[in-house]
């Protein structure tokens, strides 16, 4: 069973942060090598994690990988496949959004390329196997800083406790203060958008098809949740999105009508509107000596794909696999040299995405004609070649390139 974090225990590894990266990394350690000690830090106490109203997209690798750490037939009844996908390029003003492209929504037979699965029963269900896996906990508590030594690293924790580990592993977000202190550079500009995400219900039911809709201001994503209810990621400019989530609900459903359209039937909130600010981060070095970086500390990117968490679900993968194999064989988990193994696997898939995002973005976030005129003649070649059409599906589910064991649906 888990335990508090004791002071005078030299972890093998410690993980800041306990949202999905980090509650995920520890569990996949400790399933893989009951024997690693592993420590999880993070700010809120972790009986609070299933009041997390939102929705995320899960590939299909994700799932095989929390097939294999024991817990995705606990989430599969609240999970709601994607059948289908289609994409409309418009103008927000025009009567008629025709479609240039749809992809189905299988990998192999009976397996989806994706679900969609509410925050509030994913996070409490790898809290749960990580505490029954024997994870210790310093929770709420924050790691303050840090210093790596020929053997171990030493955290400060804002209580004033003291930890010890071989490795420490941030997996605090996006703004991550722990890549900070370790000297990492990153790669960062702003969109000068918003993501403004909600909960609505409809009439009709949506048949477990998403939508993603490239307006002007930036795409317009409608996922399907159980029932006929979706989420939303609706991109607008920081401004906007500011205005549109301070207005009232009368307001709010005007402007949500105006680009979701009538095919649902009539809409209502069915949940919490709220706006995060949109960029693109890629840190330099995913690692330093006994310090790696894993999910959005390592890469925030666009939501356009929607593939940032399961980004960090390949982190996981990939940083499992590497320091399990390494301590098998002897090896020190922290040494720079098995960190290196990580940093190589997926620093340039990280960038490529990265890039493939901003490209997209930019392509996609504005009203220019000729532009239009381009982008749509490119969809309409991709639904045009099955092959391409299959590469996409392939990369969406979390397939594409060197995959790690765990992704595979297969034990480290």
């Amino acid at each position: 069973m888990s335990a508090k974090a004791a002071a005078g225990t030299t972890y093998d590894v410690a993980i800041a942060g306990g949202g999905y990266v980090g509650l995920s990394l520890a569990l996949a350690l400790k399933s893989a090598d009951p024997s690693m000690g592993v420590v999880v830090i993070d700010p809120k106490p972790m009986d609070i994690l299933h009041k997390d109203p939102r929705a995320s997209a899960i590939a299909a690798a994700a799932s095989r990988m929390l097939d294999q750490l024991g817990i995705w037939q606990d989430i599969l009844p609240s999970a709601q496949p994607i059948n289908e996908m289609i994409v409309t390029d418009s103008k927000l003003r025009d009567a008629v959004r025709p479609v240039f492209l749809t992809f189905g929504g299988e990998t192999t037979e009976g397996e989806p390329f994706a679900h969609m699965v509410p925050n509030g029963v994913m996070l409490p269900a790898l809290y749960a196997a990580a505490k029954d896996r024997g994870v210790a906990f310093a929770a709420p508590d924050t790691a303050a800083s840090f210093k790596s030594g020929p053997d171990s690293v030493s955290l400060s924790l804002a209580s004033g406790a003291a930890l010890e580990a071989r490795l420490l592993v941030a997996a605090d977000g996006v703004r991550s203060k722990l890549r900070d202190l370790a000297g990492i550079r990153t790669v960062h500009w702003d969109y000068g958008q918003s993501g403004i995400v909600t909960t609505v219900s409809h009439e009709r039911p949506h048949e477990g098809r998403a939508e993603e809709h490239f307006l002007p201001a930036g795409p317009f994503a409608i996922l399907p949740l159980p029932g006929n209810r979706s989420s939303l990621v609706w991109t607008e400019k920081t401004d906007d999105a500011r205005r549109l989530v301070a207005s009232d609900d009368f307001t709010f459903e005007m402007e949500l009508e105006r680009r979701f359209g009538h095919h649902l039937g009539t809409l209502q909130l069915a949940g919490p509107r709220n706006a995060y600010p949109l960029g693109l981060t890629l840190a330099r070095d995913f690692v330093r000596p006994r310090f790696a970086l894993a999910g959005d500390a390592a890469h925030g990117i666009h939501p356009i794909a929607g593939q940032g968490l399961n980004m960090g679900f390949k982190d996981v993968a990939a940083l499992a696999e590497v320091l399990v194999t390494a301590r098998r064989l002897g090896q020190d988990v922290g040494a720079f040299d098995v960190l290196e193994r990580y940093q190589r696997w997926r620093r340039f898939d990280a960038f490529q995405m990265g890039v493939v995002t901003d490209v997209l973005n930019r392509l996609f976030s504005n009203d220019n004609d000729i532009l239009r005129a381009a982008r749509d003649f490119g969809l309409g070649l991709v639904e045009r070649m099955p092959s391409l059409k299959t590469r996409f599906i392939k990369e969406a589910a979390g397939f594409a390139g060197p995959v790690p064991r765990l992704l595979t649906g297969e034990p480290i």
